[in-house]
């Protein structure tokens, strides 16, 4: 019988009151819905293979930092619409292919600075939108627990996407170890869910240079992320105050001075409707969720994000 590793008692019990919302590469910090109130979670950070005798590294392409954190990474996100950068893979010293990794803790820190367990069972799985030269895996992190079970993390393989953007969608029961491991404690996708400090996102592959975007996460049930990446969903800042304001159902605009027209898109890239930018448009009939609000005139071109309730 396979041996299961609970450790409920370690888990916040609060940590399923919210809803994990989609992050569309807009903002710095991923909301999980089960952060503590450290405000610790949902911070993107990068690790890799020195541990091991690798020398791999990403790339960034634009500094690091922020006022609170040299290593904040807000200015990727900013730049890229995303999290965005070259994996530089160099094997070293290992006898494996080398590494490097991109996450996110769900929960945040505990009293001992260390990230804590959460229960994500609620949603369901992951979908995620990226794009990678080399194939990606993404790996569900479980803190203390990694090296009980030898490092054979869960994980859902994710195919190559270096051309176009590529969109998957992973219930936790397709998360699973990995073939080589043959250790005694197992661990389903389903089970580490329930339990789940971070999300990870892994490019290992033969020595090189790969490049990659993580566009969108979130959840698999109620979550949808975007079949388009990049650019095609981030809000163009410029110097215009050109901006739409949505009140109830009605979206109007400001700032437009010139003649526009206006779309509005679902996250599949479909425009919904269509209208003048110079007059309000009724939504009434569109399905509650998020969208994407795009404007384009001789004098103005944005994008924003809207929420239908």
């Amino acid at each position: 019988m396979n041996k299961k590793l609970t450790i409920a008692s370690a888990i916040l019990a609060a940590s399923a009151a919210f809803a994990f919302d989609t992050w569309l590469g807009d903002a710095p910090q991923v909301e999980t819905g089960i952060g503590n109130d450290t405000n610790t979670y949902g911070y993107w950070f990068s690790y890799g293979d020195d541990g091991d005798g690798g020398e791999s590294k990403v790339v960034w392409p634009v500094e690091l930092g922020n006022e609170y954190s040299a290593t904040a990474m807000d200015p990727v996100v900013e730049h890229c619409g995303g999290i965005c950068g070259t994996a530089a893979l160099a094997k070293g010293s290992l006898t494996y292919n080398p590494f490097v990794g991109i996450g996110f803790n769900v929960v945040g820190e505990g009293a001992s600075g260390d990230p804590v367990p959460g229960d994500a069972s609620s949603w369901g799985g992951l979908c995620i939108t990226y794009t990678s030269a080399a194939a990606p895996t993404l790996e569900l992190g479980l803190g203390d627990v990694d090296a009980t079970i030898g490092y054979a993390n869960p994980a859902a393989s994710l195919a190559k996407a270096a051309s176009a953007a590529a969109t998957k969608s992973i219930p936790w029961s397709g998360f699973t170890q990995p073939s080589w491991y043959k250790g005694a404690t197992k661990m389903s996708g389903t089970d580490a869910a329930a339990q789940l400090v971070a999300v990870k996102f892994k490019i290992q592959a033969a020595a090189g240079n790969y490049d990659f975007n993580i566009c969108a996460i979130g959840p698999y049930a109620g979550g949808t992320c975007p079949t388009i990446c990049g650019n095609s969903i981030k809000s163009v800042r410029g110097a215009s105050s050109a901006k739409a304001i949505l009140t109830g159902r009605t979206l109007s605009f400001s700032g437009v001075k010139s003649a526009a027209n206006a779309e509005i898109m679902n996250l599949q890239g479909q425009v919904v409707a269509k209208g003048d930018a110079s007059s309000a448009m009724n939504l009434a009939s569109l399905d509650a969720g998020v969208y994407m609000v795009r404007v384009a005139g001789k004098s103005v071109n944005f994008t924003n994000k809207i929420v239908l309730k």
